[in-house]
C-alpha cells in the first residue's frame, strides 16, 4: 500500500545521447563531475536526495535561527531521545562532519578499528587519524547466491583475529554499520548486535552504531528475526540502538532530511569531548552547522522514520526494483536503499585493474542518463571487495516508471557488453580513501 501522495513535481528531460557523450567526456569518465540537469534518473546516492514531508516543510517554516538555545535544538533532543534512546546529542552539518567529530575524540595514531565494512568517509576518517580501518563482514557478504538473513553483520571470528594480532589496547573502537552498505546494503541482526555489545566489552572497547539507515535495518529485523516479528519498527530500533555507547548518524539517510547529522550517547564524559570538538570544526553545540531550519526538519524526519507505513513502503520500493533487475538477467543484491548490480559477472573481460565498475557505471549514463556509484576496485583501493555498482534509490521521489527506463538501460547495456572498455586513472587526489569523488580517468582499450 503507497503511504504518500505527490505535492510537487520537477520536470526532468533526458539528454541527447551525442550530449550525454560529450558530457561523459568532459567528466572526467567520474560521474560525481556530471551536472545534475544532465541526469535523467539519479542514483547515485540516496544520501540527501530525497522529498520531505509536508510535516517537515512545515517545520522549515516555523523553525528558530537563536545561535545558540534555539527551539529547534529542543525538538531534535527530544526526537533522539524518543526514537534513538540517547540522553546527549550534538548536530553536525552531515554525517561526515558527525564522524570528525566522533572518531577524531576516540582515535589515536597506531589504533585498529574493526568494523563489519567500513564505508568511504568512514575509512578515510580512521584513516586520517592515522589509525587502521579493518572490515570483518562475514563470509556470506558478498555471495549474491546465499540466501542469507543478516548478511551485513560483523564477523566475530575476524574481529577477534584482529585482537589476537595486535592487542586489546590497539583497539579503542569497534563499529557496526546498519544497514551495510558496502556490502550491498545488507541488514544486521540486533542478536549479532549484542554478540558485538559483549565483544567490546570484553577488550574495554567503545562501541559505536553507524545508524544512517537504522530504520531501514529495523524493517529487516522485524521481517526477519523471529524474536521481533510482532515489534514495532520503533520498538526495534531502539532495541538495537542501545547496546551502543554512542551513535554516528547521517540525518540524510533516515533522517529524511537534505543536511545534517549528528553523535548521540549516553556517556556524560563523551559527550562533552565530542562537544568541544564539535564547537572548533562545526559550530556551537546546538546547531552544529545547521540552519535551525534544518534541525527543526530532521526532528521530524526521525520520527517519520520509524512509522510502519513509511518505512515498508521504503523498503518494498527498493525490492520491487531489485526484481525488476533481476527479471531482466541481471546479477543483483538488494539492500533497503539500494540495488547493487555485480559488475564482475556483467563484464567478466574486464580485469579489476581496468575498473569494471566504473565501467559499468559509465555505460549506465551514456546509454540511458542513469547515474550510479563505483562500489569496487575504484573506490576501495587495496581492498578486497567485490566490483559492485550502487543504484541508490533516494526516499519519496521516484516511480516506477523511472525504474522501468533503467531497467531498459541496463538491458541495452547487457546486448553490447562485450564491447565495453576499461578505464584508467588520469590523475588522482592525494587521499586515496576517497579518489572516487574526484579523480579523472580515461579509456583503455582492452
Amino acid at each position: 500500500m503507497v503511504a504518500y501522495r505527490t505535492k510537487m513535481v520537477e520536470r526532468i528531460t533526458l539528454p541527447a545521447r551525442e550530449q550525454r557523450e560529450r558530457t561523459l567526456a568532459e567528466a572526467g569518465y567520474n560521474v560525481f563531475n556530471v551536472p545534475a540537469a544532465e541526469v535523467y534518473v539519479d542514483l547515485l546516492t540516496d544520501s540527501g536526495t530525497g522529498a520531505m514531508s509536508d510535516e517537515q516543510w512545515a517545520a522549515l517554516v516555523r523553525a528558530d535561527e537563536a545561535y545558540a538555545g534555539s527551539e529547534c535544538f529542543d525538538r531534535l533532543e527530544s526526537a533522539v531521545a524518543d526514537v534513538m534512546g540517547f540522553e546527549h546529542v550534538i548536530p553536525a552539518h552531515q554525517g561526515r562532519g558527525a564522524e570528525n567529530v566522533l572518531y577524531g575524540t576516540l582515535l589515536s595514531a597506531g589504533d585498529v578499528v574493526p568494523n563489519n565494512t567500513h564505508f568511504d568517509t568512514t575509512r578515510a576518517h580512521v584513516a586520517n587519524q592515522d589509525a587502521d580501518p579493518v572490515d570483518c563482514p562475514v563470509d556470506e557478504a558478498y555471495d549474491f547466491e546465499s540466501d542469507a538473513a543478516f548478511g551485513g553483520n560483523l564477523s566475530l571470528d575476524r574481529a577477534r583475529t584482529v585482537v589476537d594480532e595486535v592487542g586489546p589496547e590497539q583497539v579503542p573502537v569497534v563499529v557496526q554499520t546498519i544497514t551495510n552498505n558496502s556490502a550491498a546494503g545488507q541488514p544486521v541482526s540486533v542478536e549479532n548486535t549484542r554478540r558485538v555489545r559483549a565483544f567490546a566489552d570484553e577488550i574495554d572497547a567503545t562501541f559505536v552504531i553507524d545508524a544512517c539507515r537504522f530504520a531501514e535495518n529495523a524493517y529487516f529485523v522485524k521481517q526477519r528475526e523471529d524474536e521481533f516479528a510482532d515489534a514495532s519498527i520503533a520498538e526495534i530500533a531502539r532495541e538495537q540502538l542501545s547496546y551502543a555507547d554512542a551513535v554516528v548518524m547521517s540525518g540524510k539517510k533516515d533522517g529524511l532530511v537534505n543536511a545534517g547529522g549528528f553523535v548521540a550517547t549516553d556517556d556524560p564524559d563523551l559527550f562533552e569531548r565530542c562537544k568541544q570538538r564539535a564547537i572548533l570544526y562545526e559550530g556551537f553545540p546546538t546547531y552544529g552547522g545547521m540552519a535551525g531550519r534544518d534541525v527543526a526538519a530532521m526532528a521530524v524526519g526521525l520520527r517519520e522514520a520509524v512509522e510502519e507505513a513509511y518505512v515498508a513502503d521504503r523498503v518494498e520500493q527498493v525490492r520491487e526494483f531489485g526484481s525488476l533487475l533481476g527479471e531482466a538477467g541481471v546479477p543483483v543484491a538488494t539492500g533497503g536503499h539500494a540495488v547493487y548490480l555485480d559488475a564482475g559477472a556483467v563484464l567478466p573481460h574486464l580485469s579489476s585493474d581496468v575498473f569494471p565498475g566504473q565501467a559499468l557505471v559509465c555505460e549506465l549514463y551514456r546509454e540511458g542518463g542513469v547515474r550510479g556509484v563505483e562500489l569496487g576496485s575504484f573506490a576501495f583501493p587495496e581492498t578486497d571487495r567485490p566490483e559492485l555498482v550502487r543504484l541508490a534509490v533516494p526516499r519519496r521521489t521516484y516511480h516506477r516508471e523511472h525504474f522501468d527506463h533503467v531497467v531498459e538501460t541496463v538491458e541495452t547495456v547487457l546486448e553490447t557488453r562485450s564491447e565495453v572498455d576499461g578505464l584508467r586513472l588520469a590523475s588522482e587526489p592525494s587521499i586515496p580513501e576517497l579518489r572516487h569523488f574526484t579523480a579523472d580517468l580515461e579509456p583503455v582499450q582492452t
